[in-house]
């Protein structure tokens, strides 16, 4: 098979062409709604954290409200998704350090936006690209790991030393989007169990590397 230099040119265009409206799936409104979403997402559904924005929203809807708020309130609301005493805790820490630091405003640079509590490069990039349009990285969740691995993107683990990978092989005008089309395809089609190769357009430029041998029989040819 080409060399990845060769290959990502294509396996670009053709999931650019298969998800021509790429976005996250989270619902928001503002910069700040938005990291509030990612914090909750982390081991948690984008449909679940859907369900539980709006009333939290509601409950407390800016900044100074959620600086203002009760940690044991506030676990309460985000309950359902998961580790919601550490994701309270990180976002009540955010809500007040912006609102001691920034005037309240989520910054718009990765620097300032990695020093909040709980937000690392993933959260950080996904702010960035979603509500202010700046390509300062890609974000790597558990899709972007996944599918980078097995087209051989990335021989690594680590979401930072992945990130490095694909800032050094996918062009800049594709940062923006990278994150969102990879999650869609790794949701449709390249699924951690049962992947679905033989439906998958990327098929003939895929090593489906650390999948099983049947995964790396050629796929069948559509009629």
């Amino acid at each position: 098979m080409e060399s990845i230099k060769t290959r990502l040119p294509a396996i670009l265009r053709i999931l650019e062409k298969a998800y021509p409206a790429a976005a996250t799936s989270l619902t928001f409104r503002s910069p700040w709604e938005l990291l509030v979403a990612t914090v909750l997402s982390a081991q948690c559904t984008d449909e679940r954290v859907n369900k539980v924005t709006p009333g939290l929203f509601v409950k407390f809807p800016d900044v100074a409200a959620f600086a203002r708020a009760d940690q044991a309130t506030l676990e309460a609301e985000i309950r359902s998704t998961g580790f919601f005493r550490n994701k309270a805790k990180n976002l009540l820490g955010a809500a007040r350090k912006l609102t001691a630091e920034f005037g309240g405003r989520v910054p718009e640079t990765m620097a300032e936006l990695i020093t909040l509590p709980g937000v690392a490069r993933k959260t950080a990039n996904i702010v960035l690209s979603s509500a202010f349009h700046k390509a300062e990285g890609i974000a790597v969740d558990v899709h972007v790991a996944r599918l980078s691995q097995r087209m051989g993107l990335t021989r690594l683990s680590v979401p930072e030393k992945i990130e490095r990978d694909l800032l050094a092989l996918v062009p800049r005008k594709y940062w923006l989007t990278f994150n969102h089309m990879f999650v869609l395809h790794g949701r449709a089609i390249c699924r951690a169990r049962k992947p679905q190769c033989g439906e998958c357009p990327l098929s003939d430029l895929c090593p489906r590397i650390g999948l099983p041998a049947a995964a790396n029989r050629p796929a069948a040819k559509r009629p």
